[in-house]
């Protein structure tokens, strides 16, 4: 085995603690309780990320989550502000972090690792050690190696430490493991350090020795010191099993079955070119079985292995030979490519218990998400007729689905936005009042369960009491509770047993919420009044316009009407330049647009000329962000460098973020634009912005910042729009609902009647 490498570590292992100075005994009571918690078959995203802080990097240039300065004369190595990545030399594969410093009396230099701090993501680490690994080519004595310091999410920080007196000298050619407890972090700062919060960890001048060094740093973590436990006999893990190479246009799909084992943290994938010298390449975590390999070219054949390691980096046999290669793909197989790859999040990615998605992966893996889950059916419905799955694999997930929506709260019969998979409780992510019924999560699940109820609306018993149980949660949900009084203009989107209507929030449109209008319309059992599509989602009274010039800062399409042209394109319906295309996708997954045309637009129209206006809004970049154009277009909501943007062809709603979802979602209206921009994504840039579960959230090239997740609500969109452009079969499936038609009549009426 390399020297250079073992896979990175995820283990189930006890709560850390704020109070560093924990008595031996009480460590271990909290050890037993929170490996108990962490029992439960969930995957192992969250108990991963309670443990590392670096393992490997996005980009193969500058880290991102990195900074540092020098002060002259003293030097340190960095791109464009950043620590240089070292892809040659690596604890695990595929990257580690470099050091190269030279240290001079009266300069300085610093240089800080930051928490990669995705959404969800649990504050607080477990262990009672920093644990690293440096290497070195040439020697550095302990005096020679540089200060340490950390600090912590409250921004508290700690006294410098010499990283010599926890290591001997570095030798040429070989990984040291330094450990650091987490005691000996003595606060400095007015208020008392929590290192078990850890936010950031920085390295700086220590001896200056005016000698040029370089050190590679990998697979940082907090985790308990184990070094007694590390010496007991432990089983050994046998060699991952069943491994598959599936070659797709650029890249080589890896799958395997799961090793089973308490001291199981990792997968290292092996390649080889000609079948005999394999060497690694990168590393999964335990709770996901498959790797996207890209090789950037068609015609390319390369061999696999797989080895399954433990927490101290000990590696089984390695699996047996699997061989793939890439060929060209041609349009249509380029599609099936993308939407399975996309599904799978739904489908490998769900939480085992409820069978919903997951918020994002990786996050924080109790977190499922009502509407995510929606978009996700209408997904698992195109995967069984895509042959992704059988169709009995997918009437057990959804049949697993309505279980665990039958026994999940409801608020006179809305869902909330978040629940525990395991438990079915409310979560309030957004916050104390975000503990009640949400109607429009609500919506999005119902949109996907009413398709899946057409779907599975077959002969066989196990179908007829599927189609009966979806239909039973359809008609409990009480939209005319959402009204509040029986003569009020509007639907809201919010209601709690403990808060009422506190978070008053009326749903105006013109925005992703429509098809909640359309449902309540449409309910055969607590529908609301038709008129309520014309004086709430495209209201004009005092309220609904100060609403629309609220986010939209501008009057454009205040009263919901717009007839503004952008770029040469009328824009009948939408606020400014239309809004992000989210706006285009979330109703529309299943409510098919060409259906409804009301005193102001054709659905289909207007947001295939909204999806139009940002294509060319991107093509002209008026705020010259690098990577937009002709195939990278799609300003929609998704994570971002600075956190979380709902991007528009606004300037001041452009980030430079660039959302594939946007585009990809967006087939049924741009076709041929969408095709150019998913082949630029993924043969261009696959490398980057490939995975698992297909495009990742987000990259953003004026910062080098690629998203480290991916996310529930962006996912599905792609397959199921795709798969609305391909055969209209979701399109087809929900406006079958024998429901949908009288209502689109009583909105008729009501646009006849002039009321």
């Amino acid at each position: 085995m390399n020297d250079q490498h073992v896979a990175r570590s995820f283990a189930a292992k006890p709560h850390g603690t704020a109070i560093h100075l924990l008595t031996r005994s009480r460590r271990l009571l909290i050890y037993a309780a929170v490996s108990l918690f962490f029992s439960s078959p969930l995957r192992a995203d969250s108990n991963y990320y309670r443990h590392f802080f670096f393992d490997n990097s996005l980009t193969s240039s500058g880290y991102f989550y990195s900074q540092g300065h020098v002060s002259p004369p003293s030097k340190l190595a960095l791109e464009n502000g950043k620590l240089p990545v070292e892809t040659a030399i690596f604890r695990t594969p595929p990257n580690a972090l470099r050091f190269e410093w030279l240290s001079n009396a009266g300069g300085g230099w610093e240089a800080t690792i930051h928490l990669v701090n995705f959404r969800n993501r649990h504050p607080v680490f477990l262990g009672d050690t920093l644990f690293f690994w440096l290497y070195s080519q040439q020697s550095i004595s302990a005096a020679n190696l540089p200060l340490l310091w950390v600090s912590d999410a409250q921004e508290n920080f700690s006294a410098a430490l010499p990283l010599g007196k926890f290591a001997s000298d570095i030798p040429a050619n070989k990984w040291v493991q330094i450990k650091i407890p987490l005691d000996h972090f003595l606060s400095y700062s007015i208020h008392p350090l929590d290192p078990n919060q850890l936010k950031s960890v920085t390295l700086s001048q220590n001896s200056a020795d005016g000698k040029p060094h370089t050190v590679i740093l990998d697979e940082m973590k907090i985790d308990f010191d184990s070094a007694t436990e590390a010496s007991r006999p432990q089983t050994a893990l046998t060699a991952p099993r069943n491994v598959i190479a599936r070659g797709y246009d650029r890249h080589i799909d890896v799958s395997w079955d799961a090793v089973h084992g308490d001291a199981l943290e990792r997968y290292v994938i092996y390649r080889s070119s000609d079948g005999r010298d394999f060497r690694p390449i990168g590393i999964q975590e335990a709770g996901i079985t498959r790797f996207a390999d890209f090789l950037g070219k068609s015609g390319e054949k390369a061999y696999y292995k797989v080895a399954a390691s433990d927490r101290w980096y000990r590696e089984s046999p390695l699996s047996g030979e699997a061989a793939g290669a890439t060929r060209q793909l041609s349009d249509e197989e380029l599609l099936t490519m993308l939407q399975e790859a996309c599904f799978r999040y739904y489908w490998d990615g769900a939480h085992p218990n409820a069978g919903m998605a997951l918020e994002n992966i990786p996050g924080d893996d109790r977190i499922v998400a009502t509407g995510a889950s929606g978009f996700g059916i209408m997904a698992l419905v195109t995967g069984v007729d895509r042959g992704f799955i059988t169709r009995a694999q997918g009437l057990e997930r959804l049949t697993k689905i309505v279980a665990f929506l039958e026994r999940a709260p409801r608020y006179h019969g809305a869902w909330s936005h978040f629940m525990n998979g395991t438990t079915a409780e409310s979560m309030p992510v957004f916050g104390v009042f975000d503990d009640g019924g949400d109607l429009v999560e609500t919506a999005f699940l119902v949109e996907g369960l009413l398709a899946a109820r057409q779907f599975f609306h077959g002969p066989k018993e196990a179908e007829r009491n599927l189609y009966a149980r979806i239909t039973h949660l359809w008609e409990t949900v009480e939209w005319d509770w959402y009204r509040r009084e029986p003569d009020m203009d509007a639907l809201f989107w919010h209601w709690s047993a403990n808060w009422a209507a506190h978070i008053n929030h009326r749903l105006t449109g013109f925005n992703e919420v429509m098809i909640v209008y359309l449902l309540a319309i449409a309910s055969p059992t607590h529908s609301v009044p038709a008129d309520l599509y014309y004086s709430g989602w495209a209201g004009q009274s005092e309220a609904a316009v100060n609403y629309r010039r609220g986010w939209g800062s501008t009057i454009d399409g205040d009263h919901y009407f717009n007839g503004h042209t952008y770029y040469g394109i009328r824009l009948d319906v939408g606020v400014g330049r239309g809004g992000p295309l989210f706006f285009t996708h979330y109703s529309f997954l299943g409510f098919d647009p060409h259906a409804l045309t009301d005193r102001h637009t054709n659905y289909f129209e207007n947001n295939r000329n909204m999806a139009r206006i940002n294509l060319a809004y991107s093509i002209e970049n008026p705020g010259h962000h690098k990577g937009y154009g002709a195939d990278a277009w799609g300003l929609t909501a998704s994570d971002g460098p600075r956190g979380y943007a709902a991007q528009a062809p606004e300037l001041k709603d452009d980030q430079g973020n660039i959302t594939p979802t946007g585009a990809l979602a967006s087939f049924p209206y741009t076709p041929e634009a969408s095709m150019s921009a998913f082949k630029h994504y993924y043969r261009d840039l696959g490398d980057r912005v490939w995975g698992v579960y297909g495009p990742r959230d987000a990259f953003n090239p004026d910062h080098d910042w690629v998203s480290p997740i991916f996310m529930g609500l962006n996912q599905a969109p792609i397959t199921v729009m795709i798969e609305n452009q391909r055969t209209g079969l979701i399109w087809k499936l929900f406006m079958s609902n024998p429901e949908i038609k009288p209502m689109l009549e009583r909105i008729g009426n009501v646009a006849a009647n002039g009321r």
